[in-house]
């Protein structure tokens, strides 16, 4: 499973996601949007790194991301 944080009006947690898309077309693998905003202490830990792509509690990648390396890193 993939904890994919964001949150709303992000243009590049909307350009992620259709990534992550992307590579789930490859591997499977769920996918569980979590919207920063909705926790004090979320929006405070990611707000200046999102968007966050998160399995088994490590960060894979955040920011600008890319379809290689979530493509090798993400466990399917």
């Amino acid at each position: 499973m993939i904890t994919y944080y964001s949150r709303p009006n992000c243009r590049l947690c909307e350009e992620g996601m259709s990534l992550l898309l992307l590579v789930q077309e490859d591997k499977e693998f769920d996918i569980v949007e979590v919207n920063i905003e909705d926790d004090d202490e979320l929006h405070e830990k990611y707000m200046m790194k999102i968007p966050v792509v998160e399995q088994n509690g490590q960060i894979i990648q955040s920011g600008l991301l890319d379809y290689i390396t979530l493509l090798e890193e993400i466990e399917g």
